[in-house]
């Protein structure tokens, strides 16, 4: 398919058609966000730990804020 052959005017009534909100995690509670903010921390921490860096280490490298 080449780019000229795309329907501008198909194109653009889908994109009308989206809403903000479905484009973003509203819908999720804050708990759900936490525990996946919690899991990301957990994950990046056991990274570090892997990698054979102490805290303080991690911390001056900027990989923990």
């Amino acid at each position: 398919m080449s780019i000229n052959s795309i329907d501008h005017n198909e194109m653009s009534d889908v994109s009308s058609k989206w809403d903000f909100k479905d484009e973003t995690a509203s819908h999720i509670s804050q708990n759900k966000r936490q525990q996946a903010e919690a899991r990301r921390r957990i994950e990046m921490l056991r990274d570090i730990r892997a990698s054979g860096l102490t805290i303080e280490e991690a911390k001056e490298l900027g990989l923990i804020h």
